[in-house]
């Protein structure tokens, strides 16, 4: 996506991906009740698209072409998004009111009136938080997805002190970017929220107790805090920066310390009963395997994912104690036959476990994202022969690796914010999004 620093394709030419939302929105009947971040139709509380609703989807759309264009005229969006001029200026001064865009220098033309370009209001940032078992780190982003900062700290057992510390790090990020505004903090999480409470409910490899995260940073930095499982947060950042326009079923794996996984059905995140949906890290495949942290024996996570890679190196005769996922990695591209032999057995694992998802919601994509991407030349052969030995009927599904991890993460937090913050509007004006 043009400007974006982001190492994958778009699916989908810009101009049609606005054209595809225009036409899913005036054809789609709307949800009256939507859950927070969640994206759906319910057709038990459905309606017509009434105007208010296109005109948030005529919102939606601007603001990607801005987004994707950007320095751009109000003419161009005109232009390129097939509405009206009347209805683009109307549009673009409400974003102009509520901060999300600004006017910048004047397009130079041979003749006619110069007219105002617009972009993304890069004064506008988010603060954002990725948790993982051992450590987390805090960052700054901007609304162009760009990391401003970012610093890390050791993950402590205790809650409470825990987060104490993170809120810390936020205050000392949020004044080193005085110049800032804050619209609020995104939190990706390896475990799973409660779409209602926003609390911690699942997370086995954390192994904190049920803690309400949330609230406590919102107390301590006072900003709005939106949090998410880590999948659900990477699979939104792909969705929301436009790399997965065109793209109806998908599934993302994280492969960390744990398997994690997020679900587009149909154009739709799911959430499931409780915020549950999309926990293949926990179907046992293996009675005879190991112990899970979930309390089950040989769940896909114990066999597919960093710890168990570097558990495969150990048993064949290495001290793998202080070893990461990386080192392994680096240990195998320098030749190491035990090194490489763990991690082409981890891949077999991952391919394996994909059957599950393939069988269960048939994705035209598998994106992975995690540190085995750093050995993906070596890995995506093994995962794809398994994927194509294992599919039911017609093509395997397409796998992509989302390079980076940690800053998927990390904008996956951020795009938590500004999806669940784009729609909101000023007293008495109602939004549904899509």
């Amino acid at each position: 996506m043009t400007g974006l620093p982001f190492p994958h394709h778009s699916y989908l030419p810009l101009e049609e991906r606005a054209a595809a939302k225009l036409r899913k929105g005036f054809a789609l009947i709307r949800n009256k009740r939507v859950e927070r971040g969640i994206r759906r139709v319910d057709l038990a509380y459905a309606q017509l698209a009434s105007s208010g609703i296109a005109r948030d989807i005529n919102r939606d759309v601007v603001l990607e072409l801005i987004r994707a264009r950007q320095p751009i005229s109000r003419a161009d969006l005109s232009r390129l998004s097939g509405l009206q001029r009347s209805t683009v200026s109307l549009i673009v001064e409400d974003l102009l009111e509520d901060g999300w865009i600004r006017e910048g220098a004047m397009a130079r033309l041979p003749r006619g009136r110069r007219p105002t370009l617009l972009n993304l209001n890069d004064d506008l940032a988010v603060l954002v938080c990725d948790l993982r078992p051992t450590q987390a780190v805090v960052a700054v982003v901007d609304l162009n997805g760009r990391l401003l900062s970012r610093e890390s700290l050791p993950l402590l057992s205790d809650p409470a002190r825990a987060v104490a510390q993170i809120v810390e790090l936020m205050k000392r990020l949020r004044k080193k970017h005085a110049q800032k505004s804050f619209e609020g903090i995104g939190v990706s999480l390896p475990g799973r929220v409660d779409p209602g409470s926003q609390a911690l409910i699942f997370a086995p490899n954390l192994k904190w107790p049920r803690f309400d995260i949330g609230k406590a940073i919102e107390r301590g930095a006072g900003l709005k805090v939106e949090l998410d499982n880590a999948a659900n947060a990477c699979l939104l950042s792909e969705l929301w920066f436009g790399h997965m326009d065109g793209v109806r079923n998908a599934v993302l794996v994280t492969v960390s310390e744990g398997i994690g996984a997020s679900v587009l059905a149909n154009g739709q995140i799911l959430s499931g009963s409780g915020g549950m949906a999309g926990e293949f890290g926990h179907i046992p495949l293996d009675p005879k395997g190991p112990k899970c942290a979930c309390g089950a024996t040989g769940c896909w996570e114990t066999l597919a994912s960093s710890t168990a890679a570097l558990r495969y190196y150990a048993q064949l005769g290495h001290n793998a104690r202080r070893l990461t996922m990386l080192d392994l990695i680096k240990l195998a591209g320098e030749g190491d036959a035990h090194a490489n032999q763990a991690i082409q057995k981890q891949a077999r694992m991952i391919g394996r476990g994909m059957r599950a998802i393939m069988a269960a919601v048939a994705p035209e994509v598998i994106l992975v994202t995690g540190d085995i991407t750093a050995a993906w030349s070596r890995v995506a052969p093994v995962v794809e022969q398994e994927l194509a030995s294992l599919v039911l009927a017609g093509p395997a599904p397409r796998l992509v690796a989302v390079e980076e991890s940690e800053v998927a993460r990390l904008r996956g937090a951020a795009a938590l914010v500004l999806q669940r913050h784009t729609g909101r509007q000023r007293p008495g004006r109602a939004r549904i999004r899509i």
